[in-house]
């Protein structure tokens, strides 16, 4: 009998994929060897520059990779991985990291928190190292002059239990998600649910600290006021490494008031009439109150094996309830909002509940780092200047219903928001502007062909509402991150290819974020699938 043997072409690609990872291995450590040798040169210390970087092969990489994945989308066998992660333990390890990545000619991608929608902070077809921030975290608060620093790498809700701590009639107007991380939320321009009252996190921003492209810490003194303008909603990652804010404390009353007010088109006849008249009510209302809407396509509670859509509201009021209550009867009250429908808290609670903790939660659960799941997700952006009719609105419902599980979240405007010059910050959807929309979906189903119908489905919702939105440009909010938009090859975005997505993040904010990128970066070292491009000479 002849002994048994492997087919010759199977064995083959089994050598080849072998030699190929032991290849790609080497080179990987090679990268790694040269890395840590620079940094140990800078650091002077080569254990410490050891400590804080991770290739491949290290058992902790795939742990410290996935720590702060908050898209499942981008946690997959085949997304594209880094060749190594750098940690960095002090603001002078970035600087160092930068120096070094520069010279030995490696692609950064800046990471603090994860949770850009699209995963560019840790993603690129491009050979690429992540520099994560996440060890500097640091919170300084200083009630006296109602101030705080606050390092990129520490999360939103570490920096509201810093103020917390401090004071109980403090706040910061920034995102409800607790575990969004400082550095890309303030650098994207940040939004809460003080927007109206005391605008955008970046029109509360004081200072804050920079490596440059040639490894300096900078100020907002040294870098100068158009660099410190760019990272104020401009998306920092385009112009250096942000490490830190210096950030404005705003007054919050000893009594906030929330409420959560579900309405489903079949069960109540006027739940398009209310979401008409949000319109009207929502931008224009008093600066203390803020009402998000969710519009969902759900299974009807009354109809078996039929679907309707839900209208919920979600507010926070700084105030107490009789207050609330007394301006809702006048401007909304088809909503029929009763005293017995709110829940009066402290700021902090308000947080709390926010982030869909129990009422009896601690301020402590601020500092989980981790979020409670994580979903595969898509998100796309609008911006409403005319109220929706109530034909728009039913014919938006049909739509949804019909693709299945896409939603919209709309978050008014107005206030403050209005009054803020849209060229002030490199964000620029300010007055006119009623209120932003974002197309939401998330599914739990893994593999691609889930993918597929799912991303179909947002994208078919938002092409559907193109006549209803802002237009020339069609605007959408940088902090939603959307590939959608725009073409860009390999990360190494060209300006013709950044105008397209430029225009629509910043309108004509752009051409001066692309004067001051050119100025300051000339080479692109620091670039992303979009991030403001170089004017071409």
């Amino acid at each position: 009998m002849k002994p048994t043997s492997l087919p010759l072409l199977p064995l083959l690609l089994v050598l080849f994929l072998l030699s190929f990872l032991s290849v790609n291995s080497c080179a990987s450590y090679a990268s790694y060897d040269r890395l840590v040798r620079c940094l140990s040169r800078r650091v002077h210390s080569a254990d410490q520059a050891s400590k804080m970087v991770y290739e491949r092969t290290n058992s902790s990489f795939t742990t410290v990779l996935n720590a702060y994945v908050r898209n499942l989308r981008f946690n997959t066998s085949s997304t594209p991985k880094p060749l190594i992660i750098v940690t960095p333990l002090l603001e002078s390890h970035v600087s160092a990291a930068v120096v070094c990545a520069k010279s030995l000619g490696f692609h950064i991608k800046i990471r603090s928190g994860g949770h850009d929608y699209e995963g560019i902070s840790y993603v690129s077809d491009d050979p690429f190292i992540i520099l994560d921030m996440f060890n500097l975290r640091s919170i300084d608060v200083n009630i006296k002059d109602e101030s705080a620093w606050v390092q990129a790498g520490a999360t939103l809700g570490e920096l509201y239990y810093g103020i917390w701590e401090k004071s109980k009639v403090h706040g910061y107007p920034a995102g409800v998600g607790p575990t969004v991380g400082v550095g890309g939320h303030l650098s994207g321009a940040g939004y809460g649910n003080m927007m109206r009252k005391y605008g955008l996190s970046v029109d509360n921003v004081l200072d804050a600290r920079i490596v440059d492209v040639k490894g300096r810490i900078l100020n907002r003194k040294s870098m100068g006021e158009d660099l410190f303008w760019a990272i104020n909603g401009g998306g920092g990652a385009s112009f250096g490494v942000v490490l830190a804010y210096k950030v404005k404390l705003v007054q919050v009353p000893e009594t906030v008031t929330v409420f959560r007010a579900e309405r489903y088109v079949d069960e109540n006849v006027n739940a398009t009439d209310i979401v008409y008249k949000w319109q009207l009510v929502a931008p224009s209302t008093d600066v203390d109150l803020f009402m998000r809407m969710l519009i969902q396509p759900v299974n009807s509670r009354t109809q078996v094996g039929q679907k309707t859509i839900r209208a919920t509201i979600v507010a926070e009021f700084l105030g107490p309830a009789d207050r609330l209550i007394s301006i809702l009867d006048k401007e909304l009250p088809e909503l029929g909002l009763k005293k017995e429908n709110c829940i009066q808290m402290t700021w902090i609670k308000s947080v709390l509940w926010w982030a869909n903790f129990p009422n009896d939660t601690a301020p402590t659960a601020l500092l989980n780092r981790a979020p409670a799941s994580l979903n595969y997700l898509k998100r796309k952006s609008d911006y409403v200047q005319k109220p929706l009719s109530k034909a728009d609105l039913e014919g938006l419902w049909k739509k949804l219903i019909s693709l299945g599980k896409s939603g919209l979240v709309f978050n008014p405007y107005g206030g403050r928001m209005g009054q803020i010059p849209a060229t002030a910050t490199p964000f620029p959807h300010r007055a006119g502007n009623l209120y932003k929309i974002q197309h939401s979906i998330n599914w739990s189903e893994k593999g691609p062909d889930a993918e597929k119908i799912y991303l179909a489905q947002i994208r078919e919702a938002y092409s559907y509402m193109a006549p209803l939105v802002s237009s020339n440009p069609r605007s959408a909010f940088l902090n939603y991150r959307d590939l959608d938009i725009g073409v860009t090859t390999n990360g190494k975005n060209s300006y013709a290819e950044g105008l397209v997505y430029g225009l629509k993040y910043f309108n004509g904010n752009f051409d001066r974020l692309v004067r001051i990128k050119t100025a300051v970066d000339p080479t692109n070292f620091f670039r992303n699938e979009q991030s403001i491009p170089v004017k071409p000479k």
